[in-house]
Formats: structure tokens, sequence, C-alpha cells
């Protein structure tokens, strides 16, 4: 065993005496020793309670023999860091967890790892250390939060982002917004709709590195703690057959995670994640992959913020296996990818689509094509996403003039204010992973627009990201970004921009002499911010259209 190293012979007599002051004794030297990696913290809802998924995990991996040891890993909430500075550290955690953990399981001499995470980043970071570090690991989620309940009408987080818009527009007052406030988020769990959370979640069962359930299962429910103690027995029998994460994260099972991600309608911060996770296991993805994925899966699922349904009525359709199962009958998915339980097609074989209102019928689908889409132009040369199943069907095609904003606040503040007017393009710029530094996400100003009835009549663009609880004709990742020479930044107020969604193309009319000329006048922006990690990120950090990996 891996563990043998920091406990077996006389030279290792010290590394025990440590192992013994934690209350070790000799017989668990004799047996596998299991890192979880939890991101339990008092700060984020979606961990409050992680704490009892790793004892519950930790409980399964004693029944089949092994000695789970516990550590921690952080996680940011990004509804809480939403709208200020704050945002500007989201992603970048990403690669502090994915280094984070890569140092404490080799220090520590772990034959094996269980992960458990539930929020955005935390996710495809504790994947990328998993591909990266290649011992015998699976993932078991803290699951979704209910939806909030208020007038008869399910709440999830975008609700209360929504309102913010409702209530700067007159349409709510603050009576209706503190009740809203109340209601919104019943308890822990990762935010009820499709957004970044459960999405990565849900894309983590169809890359093969959870148990079926991982995705969907509620925060609260008694089965989440099941699932998390059959996880652990699950880590030993990976030891025992020395089935390593780089056997399950092949080629199949991304394909097979980017044909549910259109199925679902996931976030548009999966095309940052999937990319980034394939280069920890050795390959590259691109946007092409994505392309391809998102031309020949239909769209299946409308949760929200695209529909009113939550994760919860996804669970009770049949969940992540149902959606799966569907795609299987078109052979859109490979149900010989291999899992950490076995092949997939053990969990699809069996599903049931309980709901042909919350999971379409193959054959009446949403959409012909994906939840999510790559648009390419003279405004975004390498590419940039729209989550599709989002956007208003007036919005599919745009053309208005640009209102230019270097900085998320200043366009909350044009948008609260009333400056932004039916037509508009709203552009932020130098919000990019290098400009911002960090690509913050932009879900405050879309909410504010759609609470404010003007998703449907008002294009936004960004070389930022989007939560995935935005929605409407909200366009990001534009890559090249602004920081490095990309046309955003060289737009002018006024300048007309046209959007095709349908035919994935985004365009500024301008003729190519303009372009050179403008180019020529260019200089780079002085870095907003020149000390500390940020900055380090900032000079790292590699293009959006590559997965916002280091360089």
């Amino acid at each position: 065993m891996r563990s043998d190293r920091v406990n077996k012979g006389i030279a290792r007599a010290p590394h025990r005496s440590l192992f013994k002051a934690m209350g070790f004794i000799d017989e668990e030297f004799n047996r596998p020793l299991i890192g979880i990696a939890v991101s339990k913290s008092e700060i984020v809802p979606g961990h409050l309670h992680l704490d009892t998924i790793a004892k519950a995990a930790a409980d399964g991996v004693r029944l089949a023999g092994g000695v789970p040891a516990q550590f921690p890993v952080i996680g940011v909430c990004d509804g809480i860091a939403m709208g200020h500075e704050g945002m500007r550290y989201s992603l970048a955690t990403r690669e502090l967890i994915a280094d984070s953990i890569e140092c404490m399981a080799m220090a520590h001499g772990f034959d094996g790892v269980i992960y458990i995470p539930n929020c955005d980043k935390i996710v495809p970071g504790m994947l990328m250390a998993a591909a990266r570090i290649n011992l015998p690991g699976v993932f078991v989620s803290g699951g979704p939060m209910l939806a909030g309940r208020l007038h008869g009408k399910p709440l999830t987080l975008t609700s209360m982002f929504e309102a913010v818009g409702a209530a700067g527009a007159g349409k709510t007052d603050l009576t209706e917004l503190a009740l809203l406030e109340d209601a919104a988020c019943p308890g822990c769990g990762s935010c009820a709709g499709m957004f970044t959370a459960n999405s990565m979640n849900c894309v983590t069962e169809a890359l093969g590195m959870a148990l079926p359930g991982n995705g969907t299962v509620p925060a609260v429910m008694a089965e989440r703690l099941r699932l998390a103690k059959k996880t652990g027995v699950l880590a030993l029998e990976l030891i025992k057959n020395d089935l390593r994460p780089q056997a399950v994260l092949t080629e199949k099972a991304f394909m097979n995670a980017l044909a549910l991600d259109m199925a679902l309608g996931c976030s548009t911060n999966t095309a940052l994640h999937l990319l980034a996770i394939a280069h920890e296991a050795g390959f590259t993805l691109d946007l092409d992959w994505l392309d391809r994925a998102g031309a020949a899966t239909p769209n299946l699922c409308r949760l929200a913020p695209a529909g009113s349904a939550v994760i919860e009525d996804l669970h009770a359709a049949g969940g992540v296996a149902a959606v799966l199962g569907e795609l299987a009958k078109k052979r859109l998915i490979d149900t010989s990818a291999r899992t950490v339980y076995g092949v997939l097609g053990d969990c699809v074989n069996h599903a049931v689509n309980r709901n042909p209102e919350i999971i379409r019928p193959i054959d009446n689908p949403y959409s012909a094509a994906g939840g999510l889409a790559v648009l390419r132009g003279n405004l975004a040369a390498q590419g940039c996403i729209v989550k599709r199943s989002a956007v208003a069907p007036g919005m599919l095609k745009h053309e208005g003039p640009a209102r230019i904003f270097d900085a998320e606040e200043q366009a909350f503040d044009a948008i609260m204010g009333g400056k932004i007017k039916p037509g508009d393009v709203i552009v932020i710029r130098y919000e990019g992973p290098k400009g911002g530094p960090g690509m913050k996400e932009m879900l405050a100003p879309t909410a504010a627009l759609a609470g404010m009835g003007l998703d449907d009549k008002v294009a936004l663009i960004t070389d930022g990201r989007f939560s995935g609880a935005t929605k409407g004709a909200a366009i990001g990742h534009v890559s090249p970004e602004a920081a490095e020479g990309g046309l955003i930044g060289l737009l002018e107020e006024g300048d007309i921009i046209a959007v095709d969604i349908d035919n994935q193309s985004i365009n500024v009319k301008l003729s190519d002499e303009e372009i050179a000329r403008r180019r020529a006048c260019w200089k780079p922006p002085r870095p907003k911010v020149t000390q500390g990690y940020l900055a380090r990120y900032a000079r790292q950090v590699s293009s959006a259209a590559a997965g916002a990996i280091f360089r």
C-alpha cells in the first residue's frame, strides 16, 4: 500500500508516534489509509452540513476495513461573493483547491481519496486534483438545496437577484423583498436550480466519478447520507482493484459529460471546467468538442433559470440516470464508458423517466440543439459561450448599439439607474481571467435586467462569465479578452453589434480598416491588482477558451 511509506518499518517509528498522537492504534497501520477531502465551512450554505456527509463516508470506509482521515478544503460561496471584489477570487480558488489537495494527498501517503465538494469551483477543483494525483478516488457531493416557497411558487437564489432589479424598477416593494429574502433559501445545500454547482455535480455522474444520485439527491434527505456511506465502502473497492481516475476520465467520459451538459442545459461555466479537468487528465478538450456536442444533442430539460422546475424535481423524475437513459436511446452517449462502480450502462440501463414534463423524451425535446452554444465572429475569434436554452426566442437574433462599461459595477449602476433601453447591447469588458483578474460572474446585472423586464429586450456581452443562475441573451467568455488585446477592448459607445445565436455568430459592424486604426491606438491597461494571489493569478492564467488554466 502507498501508506506503507509513512507507517511501516523501523525508520517510520517517529511517523507512527505522530499518528498515535491522534488516537491511531497499531491495527490501523495494516489497513488502507483513505483521505477525505471535505470543503466543510460555516460561510457557505452548500457546505454547512458537509461534516455529516464526511462522517457518513468515514463510516463507510471503516465498514469496509479502511482508515479514514479528513482534511479541509477551502470554498468560496459565489452568491455571497457576487457583485463586489470578492467575485475576483471565486474562479481563482479552483487552482488553489487542486494544488492544496495534491499537497495533502501526496505528503501524507494516502492510498485513496474521497472527495466531498458541493459548490461552484470546489467540484471542478477537486476533479482536477483527482485527475492530477491519480490515486484511487471517488466523489460524493453535499447535494442540492430544496427550493424555497412563497405564494405557492418555487424560489431559488435567482429569485432574490431578480427581485433586486424589480425593486429598482418599482415592481416590488421592500415588504415583498423581505418576504422573499426569508423564503428563497430554506436550508443547506447547493442553490436549487441548474446553476454551476448542481451542473458540475450532475456532470460528475456522467464522467463516471460518482455513484448515481450524486447530482440530484437533496442535501437534507437521509438518502444523501446513505449515498455517502456507500461511497466510503466503494473507496476500498477502488483500492483493491487499483482503479484510478485517469482510467475513468477518458475521451468517452468527457463526451458523455458534454452530452449530459447539453441535455440538461447546464451552466456556461462547465465550458471552463470540463476543459480544465481534461487538461489534468492528460488530453486537450476545446470549444470545438462542445460545439459538436451542442449540435448533436437535444435539450431535454428546462430547469431554473431556464424554467420553473428545480433540482428536486429532476431527482423525482429519475435524476441524471434518466436523462442519460433518454440519450442512450439514440446512442448519444457511450454506455460502455468505465465508471467507479462498473460501466455507465450499469445505471443507465435501469433508469426510468418518471416525469416526461421534467425530462422530455428523446423524441420530443425542447430543441434539437443543446442547451449551450459556442458563438464565433470578429468579436470573439476564439469563441464565446451562451446558455441558449435560457434565451427568450425573440433574442436569439439581435442587433443593437453597444453600451460600454469597463467594470461590472459600472454596468449594474447604469441598469439600476434606468440608463439601459430596449435594444441595447451591454458590453462589460476587462473582466476576463487576466483583466478582472479572476473572471467575475455577472449575475447581479443579468438578474437586475430580468427583474426589470429587460432580459428579453437587451443583450449582455462580456469577457467575464455568468452564474449558472443567469438567464437571457447573456454571452460570456469572449476570447481573446480585452486585457489581451481582444476586439471587445476596442469597442466604442454606439458600435452596432449583431448576435445570431441560432447561426452561432457574433460580430461588430466595423470595417477592417477601422479595427486596424483602433488597434494601433490601443494600449494595455494597468493591472487592477498588483500584489497577492490575484496578481500571480493574472500572470499565469490562460484564455477562457482554454479553460482559464494556468500556463
